[in-house]
């Protein structure tokens, strides 16, 4: 399930067809079945532990990145362009199995990182330290900094000082009702803009406020429309995602040697017709999926990817625990379609995060009346569902403090981090 994109170079294969590429990417990116497992990145922002205010120098940085890949951990781990930490859990059969891999595999992280001085942050952008140097120099990133850069500054602030909480789900069964991986697919867009405004938590950028609750979010709608945003979740999701990502430029074309070729405005689809730098492979269109990046990708599985990094050392359990509740019980999925509908008018049809639902989420959060009546449905349906679906006292206990702290009174982290910034 979750798995980080690979920087390699193309292990070559037959040439592929638009027919052919249109076939598998309906095959691929909806894998359909009874859900089953659960996945979660998570992303959190380096920090001197005597001052997170203070930048980690880059050759600290580099020491503790070779001493945390030598761990024996269970999720992948990575670091983003900015040095961010990435763990990726395995696919888990449960709720509990997912959240215990990842929870031991951060106290290891963090064990390693405190000798060193340095400790991990949740933010969903860095609140002091804008523009963050990149620290990782690979041919990916590089085109990647090239390609968002056309549209300005927002590309390199998403790359390297951005954080998120990313939860996998499996896709859904081919059929109707809200298992339905059509019902789950238009579920996760709307939802998505809820989870957006509750746990929001990037209100400062670089040292100032920036008037959004989550500046994570408007980042992305100042990034490329066509590769950060997703087509209107109305239509077929096979035939709307298989048509979005052909007529997606390609970010970059990779070679065995030297820079790899960044074209302006090449779409997958015309690549695939004119053949030109060279005949596109699968491996070629499994590479451009990882290049785009909407709030909800399939990729066999949906993963949700509009959640900030959260505050505390355990606060990302909330919302994996409140999302795989709404939409693994059947009975808290039927709750979360209800408490959403209200909602669908103003997700106007286009790209998500520039619609007025998404801009309200970002902006006002839970203050936005229409948002905070459907956060306040959806955690009660998350707090009856998490015991039927085996979640621990610890976690249920969890989620209602967060629900009376924050969602009951309108707020979000990003009240709070707001107070502590100014």
């Amino acid at each position: 399930m979750p798995t980080s994109p690979t920087s390699g170079i193309p292990r070559g294969g037959p040439p592929l067809t638009e027919d052919e590429a249109e076939d598998l990417l309906r095959c691929i990116c909806f894998k359909t079945g009874p859900p089953r497992t659960v996945g979660v990145e998570l992303e959190w922002l380096v920090h001197e532990l005597r001052d997170p205010r203070q930048p980690v120098p880059p050759g600290r940085l580099a020491a503790a990145i070779d001493t945390v890949r030598a761990l024996p951990l269970v999720s992948a781990l990575t670091f983003e362009p900015g040095g961010q930490l990435e763990l990726s859990s395995p696919p888990a059969a449960s709720l509990m199995e997912c959240l215990d891999a990842l929870a031991a595999d951060l106290r290891a992280v963090r064990g390693t990182l405190a000798p060193l001085g340095l400790g991990l942050s949740g933010y969903g952008v860095d609140p002091w330290h804008a523009p963050r140097a990149r620290v990782l120099h690979e041919p990916r990133y590089d085109a990647m900094e090239i390609a968002l850069g056309r549209t300005g500054p927002a590309g390199r602030a998403m790359m390297c000082e951005s954080a998120s909480v990313q939860i996998c789900l499996d896709a859904g069964i081919d059929g109707p009702g809200p298992l339905g991986y059509r019902s789950r697919w238009r579920l996760a867009h709307l939802l998505g803009a809820v989870l957006v405004a509750a746990f929001a938590n990037s209100p400062v950028h670089g040292g100032r406020s920036t008037g959004w609750r989550s500046t994570r979010q408007l980042l992305w709608t100042e990034l490329d429309p066509e590769r950060a945003l997703a087509p209107s979740p109305d239509g077929e999701p096979r035939a709307e995602w298989a048509a979005h990502v052909l007529d997606t430029p390609v970010m970059c074309v990779r070679t065995p040697n030297g820079p790899w070729a960044v074209p302006e405005g090449l779409t997958f689809r015309q690549w695939l017709r004119t053949g030109e730098p060279h005949r596109p492979t699968e491996d070629d269109l499994h590479y451009h999926l990882t290049t785009l990046f909407p709030p909800v990708r399939p990729r066999g599985h949906l993963e949700l990817r509009m959640i900030d990094a959260q505050p505390g050392p355990d606060g990302w359990m909330v919302p994996v625990a409140v999302t795989t509740a709404l939409f693994e019980d059947p009975k808290a999925a039927e709750a979360a379609h209800r408490a959403v509908l209200p909602l669908a008018a103003r997700a106007t049809p286009g790209p998500a995060p520039r619609n007025p639902l998404w801009r309200a989420a970002a902006r006002e959060g839970l203050a936005d009346p229409a948002l905070h009546a459907a956060a306040l449905a959806a955690f009660d349906a998350a707090l009856e569902a998490l015991p039927r679906i085996g979640a621990s006292a610890e976690v249920v206990g969890a989620v209602a403090a967060f629900h009376d702290r924050y969602v009951v009174p309108g707020g979000s982290p990003a009240d709070e981090l707001q107070e502590v910034a100014s």
